[in-house]
Protein backbone atom coordinates (compact mmCIF):
# COMPACT_ATOMS: atom_id res chain seq x y z
CA UNK A 1 0.00 0.00 0.00
CA UNK A 2 1.13 3.03 -0.68
CA UNK A 3 1.37 5.60 1.98
CA UNK A 4 0.15 9.54 0.70
CA UNK A 5 2.68 12.44 0.07
CA UNK A 6 0.38 14.91 0.77
CA UNK A 7 -2.73 14.89 3.49
CA UNK A 8 -5.87 17.00 3.90
CA UNK A 9 -8.34 17.79 5.51
CA UNK A 10 -11.24 20.79 6.40
CA UNK A 11 -12.21 22.66 9.28
CA UNK A 12 -14.35 25.66 10.06
CA UNK A 13 -12.40 28.66 11.61
CA UNK A 14 -14.49 29.17 15.05
CA UNK A 15 -15.61 32.41 17.00
CA UNK A 16 -12.72 32.16 19.70
CA UNK A 17 -9.85 31.67 17.74
CA UNK A 18 -10.96 35.05 15.96
CA UNK A 19 -9.83 39.14 16.32
CA UNK A 20 -12.28 41.68 16.45
CA UNK A 21 -12.35 42.14 12.76
CA UNK A 22 -13.73 38.40 12.77
CA UNK A 23 -10.19 37.27 10.89
CA UNK A 24 -8.70 34.26 12.37
CA UNK A 25 -5.79 35.68 14.80
CA UNK A 26 -2.41 35.64 13.42
CA UNK A 27 -1.39 33.53 16.53
CA UNK A 28 -4.49 30.84 15.96
CA UNK A 29 -3.01 29.79 12.66
CA UNK A 30 -0.28 28.06 13.73
CA UNK A 31 -3.21 26.04 16.26
CA UNK A 32 -5.42 25.02 13.02
CA UNK A 33 -2.14 24.10 11.35
CA UNK A 34 -0.38 21.54 14.31
CA UNK A 35 -4.26 20.11 14.89
CA UNK A 36 -4.50 19.44 11.36
CA UNK A 37 -1.11 17.43 11.51
CA UNK A 38 -1.02 15.67 14.47
CA UNK A 39 -4.59 14.33 13.00
CA UNK A 40 -3.20 13.28 9.62
CA UNK A 41 -0.13 11.57 11.22
CA UNK A 42 -2.58 8.96 13.15
CA UNK A 43 -5.05 8.85 10.65
CA UNK A 44 -2.24 8.43 7.00
CA UNK A 45 0.55 7.12 9.15
CA UNK A 46 -0.41 5.75 12.73
CA UNK A 47 2.09 7.93 14.41
CA UNK A 48 0.52 9.11 18.08
CA UNK A 49 3.02 11.93 19.26
CA UNK A 50 1.64 11.86 22.32
CA UNK A 51 1.65 8.37 22.90
CA UNK A 52 5.18 7.77 22.02
CA UNK A 53 6.01 10.33 24.52
CA UNK A 54 4.07 8.28 27.27
CA UNK A 55 5.30 5.21 26.21
CA UNK A 56 9.16 5.91 24.76
CA UNK A 57 9.80 9.33 26.06
CA UNK A 58 10.41 10.32 22.54
CA UNK A 59 8.32 12.92 20.10
CA UNK A 60 9.38 15.97 17.85
CA UNK A 61 9.38 19.35 19.32
CA UNK A 62 8.82 22.57 17.06
CA UNK A 63 12.31 24.34 16.35
CA UNK A 64 11.23 27.02 13.93
CA UNK A 65 8.31 27.85 12.23
CA UNK A 66 8.29 30.51 9.15
CA UNK A 67 4.88 31.83 8.17
CA UNK A 68 3.07 34.09 5.84
CA UNK A 69 -0.29 35.24 5.88
CA UNK A 70 -1.62 36.05 2.13
CA UNK A 71 -5.78 36.44 3.04
CA UNK A 72 -8.07 36.35 5.94
CA UNK A 73 -9.60 32.73 7.12
CA UNK A 74 -12.88 34.26 8.39
CA UNK A 75 -15.64 33.65 11.40
CA UNK A 76 -17.24 30.39 10.37
CA UNK A 77 -15.54 29.54 7.07
CA UNK A 78 -14.77 26.47 5.92
CA UNK A 79 -10.73 25.93 5.16
CA UNK A 80 -8.59 23.20 3.97
CA UNK A 81 -5.21 22.49 4.82
CA UNK A 82 -2.75 20.37 3.38
CA UNK A 83 0.57 19.34 4.64
CA UNK A 84 3.12 17.41 3.32
CA UNK A 85 7.10 16.45 5.11
CA UNK A 86 9.58 18.84 2.04
CA UNK A 87 12.88 18.04 3.81
CA UNK A 88 14.30 15.43 6.50
CA UNK A 89 17.72 14.41 8.05
CA UNK A 90 18.87 12.18 10.67
CA UNK A 91 16.57 14.37 13.62
CA UNK A 92 15.17 16.99 11.82
CA UNK A 93 11.77 17.38 10.12
CA UNK A 94 10.27 20.51 7.88
CA UNK A 95 6.77 20.18 6.78
CA UNK A 96 5.10 22.48 4.71
CA UNK A 97 1.61 23.22 5.44
CA UNK A 98 -1.04 25.72 3.53
CA UNK A 99 -4.73 27.04 4.11
CA UNK A 100 -6.67 27.42 1.58
CA UNK A 101 -10.54 28.51 1.51
CA UNK A 102 -13.04 25.06 1.16
CA UNK A 103 -12.58 24.88 -2.76
CA UNK A 104 -8.66 25.47 -2.50
CA UNK A 105 -8.95 28.73 -5.16
CA UNK A 106 -7.50 30.73 -2.96
CA UNK A 107 -4.48 30.32 -0.73
CA UNK A 108 -4.58 32.09 2.94
CA UNK A 109 -1.30 30.86 4.31
CA UNK A 110 1.38 28.81 4.36
CA UNK A 111 4.09 27.75 7.09
CA UNK A 112 7.28 25.89 7.09
CA UNK A 113 7.80 24.06 11.01
CA UNK A 114 11.15 22.43 11.26
CA UNK A 115 11.12 20.01 14.03
CA UNK A 116 13.65 18.41 16.32
CA UNK A 117 13.06 14.42 17.13
CA UNK A 118 13.69 14.82 21.08
CA UNK A 119 14.37 12.22 23.45
CA UNK A 120 11.89 13.72 26.61
CA UNK A 121 13.45 11.28 29.20
CA UNK A 122 17.10 12.57 28.63
CA UNK A 123 16.33 16.32 27.09
CA UNK A 124 18.63 15.76 23.98
CA UNK A 125 17.92 15.40 20.26
CA UNK A 126 17.20 11.99 19.13
CA UNK A 127 18.14 10.22 16.10
CA UNK A 128 15.37 8.82 13.67
CA UNK A 129 15.58 4.92 13.98
CA UNK A 130 15.12 3.24 10.80
CA UNK A 131 11.59 2.77 10.58
CA UNK A 132 10.97 6.37 10.52
CA UNK A 133 14.00 7.21 7.88
CA UNK A 134 12.23 4.84 5.58
CA UNK A 135 8.83 6.23 6.45
CA UNK A 136 9.99 9.41 5.93
CA UNK A 137 11.71 8.24 2.55
CA UNK A 138 8.32 6.67 1.09
CA UNK A 139 6.50 9.83 1.78
CA UNK A 140 9.04 12.98 1.29
CA UNK A 141 7.68 15.38 -1.46
CA UNK A 142 10.13 17.93 -2.12
CA UNK A 143 9.18 21.27 -3.72
CA UNK A 144 11.43 22.66 -5.71
CA UNK A 145 13.46 25.16 -3.61
CA UNK A 146 15.09 25.49 0.11
CA UNK A 147 14.12 28.81 0.99
CA UNK A 148 10.73 29.45 2.24
CA UNK A 149 10.51 32.88 0.60
CA UNK A 150 11.44 31.23 -2.83
CA UNK A 151 8.25 28.98 -1.89
CA UNK A 152 6.07 31.37 -1.40
CA UNK A 153 7.13 33.45 -4.40
CA UNK A 154 6.31 29.98 -6.65
CA UNK A 155 2.88 29.66 -4.68
CA UNK A 156 1.50 33.21 -5.53
CA UNK A 157 2.36 32.36 -8.85
CA UNK A 158 1.02 29.35 -9.41
CA UNK A 159 -2.18 30.91 -7.78
CA UNK A 160 -2.40 33.41 -10.24
CA UNK A 161 -2.55 30.86 -13.27
CA UNK A 162 -5.69 29.30 -11.57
Amino acid sequence: MQLPKTVESQTKIRFQDCDPFNHLNNGSYINYFMNHREDQLLNHYNIDIYDMAQKLGKSWVSGSNQIAYLRPALLMETVTIESQLIHFDTSNLTVEMRMYNSDKSQLKAIIWCGFVHFNLLKQQREFHDTDFMNLFNAIVLTVGTTTFEARLKQLKQQTVKM
